[in-house]
């Protein structure tokens, strides 16, 4: 090949890559998350608010800088088309940010063309471009300050792109903290425009967060952290680890407490990794800041009970970036042991990722939709409110004012859940009176069911097995293989 045609192998990898992920945008696998997001958005682009329900202000999105970004793709697209452009715009920017990881890595442009498909089939890769959340922006921002900051010691970088990266999410300082560390040792001495950078970047979001929220930390933070907050003794803990960490620092779950593929992962990456610092090369630098950083960031949220799948898609994927190396790097039969390794672990990820897309789209987009479209029908008062769990897609799509049992969307049901934690739903609904309750238990057999009899009546039933068809063969065989979704039932207050 040509010295021209190298050179233009990682943009041709770049369009393999990205090609792939759109194909996935076909599943409708979009995270619950997103569209509170989405509707945060709109809720600015309506009432010149960033909250969710109208002129109260609430920071319901934990992402600043996303909000802002999908405002801008809603102004341009329209509400009801800027989805697709902007998932396609997450997809870009992750697949930029994978090139400029392989520009850390590797000098030979054929090298680099692997890997940046290699990286890019990763399930954690194809859900961080095509899930709808911020985390292609926050990839394509982290990489950039690698590459422009680190190693082309670009001084705008380093000052500008952390305030960035922190207002996109705020637990994003443990990544600044990881590489300043890094940094630190291995250069022995201070970067002070990083300093700076970071110093600027915490003056940006904790102030925004004041002066506009009033809060110090986001409302989604403190919400959750109140809402699964438990006491729990050393063995409980630990007991708990083991139950989780296979589901989450590994690229697949499975349904079982046990997960083999991810102690086989996790042994074969830091075998990986030693392997490649102990060559003397100037590139381990940035093989220290992202293994350390992945380690550390699953280790803090695992610790903190926070089994959201999405905290640990960017660990999983810097965690593998060793083994791709070291598969690059064989000097012996490296294309059978390419082959080999694509051909046993890379396909098989992918068809995986794409059941498990195709089964999780149906049980989101064509059924949990459903329920708000229906009610978007139903209630044509947009003013009345519902108390549900998640606000993500039945709020955005029903247009209703919304109570959501976690206290992301509504700061109001916080105070329930301290006053009294066992009982805080059923205060909520007395003392806010909703219209409309939406629950995945039977109200009318719990122990307050003599209440819901008297001042609610059943108006629908929704469950998951009616959305199980398609006059598809191969997509009702994946649907019914992994029915993704949780019956609800609808109640209505009774009016007296």
């Amino acid at each position: 090949m040509t010295e021209s045609g190298q050179k233009k192998l990682p943009i041709f990898a770049f369009f393999i890559a990205l090609i792939v992920k759109i194909f996935f945008l076909l599943t409708h696998h979009i995270q619950e998350d997103a569209f509170i997001t989405w509707r945060v958005a709109q809720n600015l682009m309506d009432y010149g608010v960033m909250g969710f329900n109208g002129v109260t202000k609430i920071s319901s999105s934990t992402t600043h800088l996303y909000v802002f970004v999908s405002y801008f793709f809603n102004l341009i697209f329209g509400k009801e088309n800027f989805i697709e452009p902007l998932m396609i715009f997450n997809s870009i920017l992750f697949t930029i940010g994978s090139v400029l990881l392989s520009h850390l890595f590797f000098k030979d442009n054929k090298n680099k063309a692997i890997f940046i498909v290699l990286f890019g089939l990763l399930p954690p890769s194809i859900k961080i471009s095509i899930l709808g959340m911020e985390y292609g922006i926050l990839f394509f921002l982290e990489m950039a300050l690698l590459y422009y900051g680190f190693k082309k010691e670009k001084k705008w970088a380093v000052l500008l792109l952390p305030a960035l990266i922190m207002f996109t999410r705020i637990d994003t300082v443990i990544f600044l903290g990881i590489t300043f560390l890094v940094d630190l040792i291995w250069t022995k001495k201070i970067r002070w425009n990083y300093i700076f950078g970071g110093i600027i970047a915490l003056a940006v979001s904790l102030t925004f967060n004041w002066f506009y929220f009033g809060e110090v930390v986001n409302n989604t933070i403190v919400a959750k952290k109140l809402r699964y907050d438990g006491n729990f003794t050393l063995k409980q803990n630990w007991d708990y680890f083991n139950l989780n960490y296979g589901n989450f620092w590994g690229m697949i779950k499975l349904p079982n407490d046990f997960n083999p593929f991810t102690i086989i992962i996790a042994i074969f990456e830091l075998l990986c990794f030693i392997y490649l610092v102990r060559k003397r090369n100037n590139r381990n630098f940035f093989l220290w800041i992202i293994f350390v950083f992945g380690w550390v960031k699953q280790i803090i949220f695992l610790s903190q009970k926070s089994l959201f799948d999405w905290y640990y898609w960017v660990p999983q994927i810097l965690l593998f970036v060793p083994v791709i190396i070291f598969i690059l790097e064989i000097k012996e039969k490296r294309n059978l042991w390419l082959s080999l390794f694509a051909v046993f672990y890379i396909v098989p990820m992918l068809a995986f990722q794409a059941v498990h897309s195709i089964a999780t789209g149906n049980g989101e987009w064509n059924y949990r939709r459903h329920i708000g479209l229906y009610l978007d029908i139903y209630e044509k008062d947009k003013n009345q409110w519902i108390l549900l769990e998640p606000a993500g897609y039945v709020p955005y799509f029903s247009h209703l004012k919304t109570i959501d049992e976690v206290g992301l969307v509504d700061k109001d049901i916080q105070n329930e859940i301290v006053k009294d934690k066992d009982n805080y739903w059923l205060n909520t609904v007395k003392k806010r009176d909703p219209k409309y309750l939406l629950s995945y238990k039977n109200l009318f057999t719990e122990k307050d069911s003599s209440f819901y009899h008297e001042n609610y009546k059943l108006i629908k039933e929704f469950r998951i097995k009616d959305h199980l068809q398609s006059q598809n063969p191969l997509l009702e065989k994946i649907y019914r293989l992994k029915p993704s979704g949780t019956d609800y039932n609808l109640y209505e207050k009774i009016r007296k």
